[in-house]
């Protein structure tokens, strides 16, 4: 990573794609672990997304040390929602200034009064810079929330979403995303909608990194107002 790319735009490093399928030896069981994602702001600012599972610790160390990043450089923590594979190494980080977990937002035994209003359109700056964000996006759970990456060095707006979105399949195969079980189908229909029409890029909650195309946006929006 080039020096002069790092200052101008906000790197967007997937660390590892996530997954999710049925257990071979138990058909009613799944096997699962969360996309995680780190976030260089070009301010300086390092933001984790979703930390994996808790047997994870060491393999993730290992990931962030590749890009130069130790566990004690990790200013903020976001994780999508509450679910066991998207929070099980929040316990390595805790010399970052902020953990989000959903909505609930903290640092040590001090809870923070963000995401106090209730609404979907609340923001929550990340950088001093304002061009990272985190906003609620609910459905999957209602408490779920997405981290939204501006001036990227991938040439668009990325979102890093959590479970809205599972896996770049679960646009033209709806049953996917329904099946991993959703809170309120309908609100993460409009989500799912609403964060493809903002970014160019997508990090699914259980696969790889994908880019929204003029049809998936028609496609989502379809599905949304079909099943209003």
């Amino acid at each position: 990573m080039g020096s002069n790319d790092s200052d101008s735009h906000n790197q967007v490093i997937v660390l590892q794609a996530g997954y999710s399928c049925r257990d071979e030896e138990d058909e009613t069981a799944m096997r699962a672990n969360c996309s995680c994602t780190l976030v260089r702001c070009r301010d300086g600012t390092n933001i984790l997304v979703d930390t994996m599972t808790a047997w994870d610790g060491e393999h993730l160390r290992s990931l962030l040390a590749k890009h130069g990043v130790g566990v004690d450089e990790v200013h903020v923590v976001v994780c999508s929602h509450g679910h066991s594979d998207h929070i099980g190494c929040n316990y390595l980080f805790q010399e970052a200034r902020m953990h989000l977990v959903g909505a609930c937002v903290s640092h040590r035994d001090l809870y923070m009064g963000h995401f106090g209003g209730g609404q979907n359109d609340e923001e929550l700056a990340l950088d001093s810079n304002a061009e990272v964000v985190v906003r609620r996006s609910p459905g999957h759970t209602l408490s779920c929330v997405s981290v939204i990456v501006n001036n990227t060095q991938l040439g668009g707006r990325v979102g890093i979403t959590g479970d809205l979105f599972e896996r770049l399949e679960d646009i033209e195969d709806d049953s996917i995303w329904r099946d991993a079980g959703s809170e309120n189908e309908e609100l993460q229909r409009q989500e799912r909608s609403k964060m493809a029409d903002i970014c160019n890029f997508i990090v699914p909650g259980h696969g790889t990194i994908f880019s929204i195309t003029p049809s998936m946006r028609i496609k989502l929006r379809k599905d949304m107002t079909s099943n209003c």
